[in-house]
Formats: structure tokens, sequence, C-alpha cells
């Protein structure tokens, strides 16, 4: 299901891969990491950041 797959906010992402909240945000801010902004909130898919973990 789509909303098993993603995951709100860069706190939440930052849990998920064992990083700093910060680190999160400046992946985003070099694109660096794939993400989704829907107004002021960051959305990340779990399978995208699996992927580009792997590589």
């Amino acid at each position: 299901m789509l909303s098993d797959d993603l995951i709100k906010g860069a706190e939440a992402a930052a849990k998920y891969l064992g990083l700093k909240r910060k680190t999160v945000y400046d992946m985003v801010r070099d694109a660096t990491i794939p993400y989704i902004r829907k107004g002021r909130c960051l959305y990340f898919r779990k399978s995208e950041l699996d992927a580009s973990f792997r590589s």
C-alpha cells in the first residue's frame, strides 16, 4: 500500500535512515535524496530512500 511506503517529515526520515535530522535537511537541500514537498511538509518514500542508499 502506498501509505505504508510514505514517511512524513525529516525527523521520521532521519530515524528510518539512522541519520541526524540536520543531515536529512542538508541532503534535501542538496537534492541528494528523493523527496516530495507539499507546502511546508516533506515526504519520503521508503522504497526510494532504500534504493538511493543501495547504490
